[in-house]
């Protein structure tokens, strides 16, 4: 998984300056601030606000609506398990309770370690080798329990 930058405000707004003359800036400004920090820091929203001239009622909006957007910095490891229907349809549902179980955690939570983040996605593009996941940037397809174990394992030991 990529290395994230700490949050400051400067760079902050380095970042949001590179946007804020685009047509449609918001999605592509908030895809950068997620880019360079890991997630949507409560601090940039006032400053995406003003630098679009809306209210921050409407950046948040935009922040909770799409599932890509994080509030919170994720773990070192980035597990996103694929919601969609082919997915669910080949026993997607039971490797998603799998992970759960196994990681003790919610969706879109980080295990008390800090070492994986647990993400729904709705598709990954693996439709013919679902159940689908990816790891950090590594799809894996046809995914079922033992795999999935083995995979978190890993990760817990690197």
């Amino acid at each position: 998984m990529p290395e994230f930058e700490v949050w400051n405000e400067q760079r902050g707004n380095e970042v949001i300056a590179a946007f804020v003359h685009e047509e449609g800036a918001a999605l592509p400004m908030l895809h950068a601030l997620q880019k360079t920090f890991g997630y949507i820091p409560r601090a940039a929203v006032p400053m995406v606000a003003s630098a679009l001239n809306v209210s921050r009622a409407e950046v948040h909006g935009i922040v909770s609506f799409y599932h890509d957007f994080r509030e919170a910095p994720p773990g070192t490891h980035l597990l996103k398990l694929c919601r969609a229907e082919a997915c669910q349809s080949m026993g997607g549902d039971a490797i998603a309770a799998a992970a759960i179980e196994h990681l003790q955690i919610g969706w879109s939570e980080t295990t008390p370690d800090g070492r994986i983040t647990l993400e729904p996605v709705f598709c990954l593009g693996l439709c013919a080798c679902a159940p689908a996941a990816m790891l950090d940037d590594k799809v894996v397809g046809a995914l079922d329990t033992a795999r999935l174990s083995a995979l978190l394992e890993t990760v817990r030991q690197a």
